[in-house]
Order: structure tokens, then C-alpha cells, then sequence
């Protein structure tokens, strides 16, 4: 009876310690685009059909990364999107046929190997997922420990350096966290955070600035400054007519 309770305490335990591990929230980066080039073991992933496309009914459009003979790999359900006027004209014609057969799992016998991967990332990481015609995938709301994601600045908004970067969902002293990700979209090029750098000058005990350093005019001052003139003018204009 011990032997049998042992043997089943390992055997929950060794698949709770195996259970993929959910990351927190990922923060909102605006106007950036998000890419992953590859997906820890147990992350869902989901087609969606594009416009003017729909699911051909009782198909899942939902896959998944499992691990399978030591190697990752997705696994797939049969899904196609049906352009929506082929399905409508062809609606009067169909036969109502609602019986459905148990959907088989769509994968090969033996998991290809992904050349974009190290052989030992290949155990719990899988590739980008196949394409499907009209379709793309929705993004993506919960990832696991170990996802790498890529961001990109949208054309348009890629003033500032830097333009990309990377997020890791990584486990720190017992608590996931997403890793920082040192960059702003922004469509103001003379957008800065930073005033220029300090020069200190020889024999002189408190940094000044230089002479030469020239600080950054962004567009509001530059409206501030021609107002300015303006005033001026209009004042110089009133004296002058005074007389």
C-alpha cells in the first residue's frame, strides 16, 4: 500500500513539475508590432479567418506545441477558410448533412526537424507554425516561461532609436516576470529624454556645460520662439507709427 501511494505521489508530481508555467499580463507597447520566432512547449496558438473567409463549420482553429518523441512540435487539427460568396452561392445546392466525424490529428509520424532551432532548443521549443490560405493567426493573450517576443516600431512611428527589441518571460527568485524592453515608439523625431552630456572642464571641480554643445530645439519651442518674434514685430510696428 506505501509502495503504491510512493508510486503515485511521484508520478502527480513529476507531472505537475512538468506543467507549463503561465506568464503574467504582458505590458502594452504602443504602436509596435510583435513577432515570436519560437513557442515554448504547451502554448495554444489560434487561425482566425480573414475577411470575406469563414471556418468551415465543426473545424477547431485552435493548435498546440506538445512535446512528442523528446522533440517539440505543433499539433494540428484539420482547418479551412471557405471564401463567404462560394459558400453562399452553393448554400441552395448543399446536402444537410450535420453528422460529424471525429476530427483526426493532423501531424506527421515522425516531427520534422526545425532548422531555425538548436537541436536543444528543439526539445521544448516549436517553430513558427504552417500558414493556412486566407487565414492568420490571432494574437496570442497567454505565453509560458520561456518565450522570446520581438518587437518593431510600425512605420511612421520609428523616429527614435531604438526601433526593436526583445521581452523574455523568465522565472526570477520564484517569480515570473516579463524582462524590460528599452524602447518607444514614437513619431516625433526630436522627442529626447536626455539632455546632452556634461563636459567637464580641466582644473574645474563641478561639471558645466560646454560651450560647443548645442541643445536640442524641439518643434513646441520653435513655436514659442516665432510667437515671440511676432510680438515683436508688432510692438517695434506700434512705437514706430507713435511717432
Amino acid at each position: 500500500m506505501e509502495l503504491k501511494c510512493l508510486l503515485m505521489w511521484l508520478l502527480f508530481g513529476s507531472i505537475k513539475a512538468n506543467k507549463p508555467e503561465k506568464c503574467p499580463a504582458l505590458p502594452r507597447t504602443k504602436f509596435a508590432d510583435v513577432t515570436a520566432e519560437a513557442y515554448p512547449v504547451g502554448t495554444k496558438l489560434y487561425y482566425e479567418c480573414d475577411r470575406g473567409y469563414t471556418r468551415r463549420g465543426g473545424q477547431y482553429p485552435g493548435i498546440r506545441c506538445q512535446s512528442i518523441q523528446q522533440v517539440a512540435s505543433w499539433v494540428y487539427k484539420k482547418f479551412e477558410c471557405i471564401d463567404e460568396k462560394i459558400l453562399l452561392s452553393m448554400a441552395p445546392t448543399m446536402e444537410l448533412d450535420f453528422t460529424q466525424k471525429p476530427e483526426r490529428i493532423t501531424q506527421s509520424p515522425a516531427p520534422q526537424k526545425q532548422e531555425n532551432l538548436s537541436e536543444f532548443d528543439q526539445k521544448d521549443f516549436c517553430g513558427p507554425p504552417r500558414t493556412i490560405p486566407h487565414a492568420s493567426l490571432s494574437l496570442n493573450k497567454q505565453y509560458y516561461v520561456g518565450q522570446v517576443l520581438h518587437f518593431k516600431c510600425q512605420s511612421g512611428y520609428d523616429k527614435r532609436s531604438p526601433i526593436s527589441g526583445t521581452r523574455t518571460c523568465k522565472k526570477v527568485n520564484g517569480k515570473i516576470i516579463w524582462t524590460h524592453l528599452d524602447m518607444q515608439c514614437t513619431n516625433d523625431s526630436s522627442y529626447s529624454d536626455e539632455w546632452p552630456p556634461q563636459v567637464i572642464e580641466p582644473g574645474s571641480t563641478h561639471p558645466s556645460f560646454s560651450s560647443s554643445v548645442i541643445l536640442p530645439v524641439t518643434g513646441q519651442i520653435k513655436r514659442k520662439i516665432t510667437k515671440l518674434k511676432g510680438f515683436i514685430l508688432f510692438f517695434l510696428a506700434l512705437a514706430h507709427s507713435a511717432q
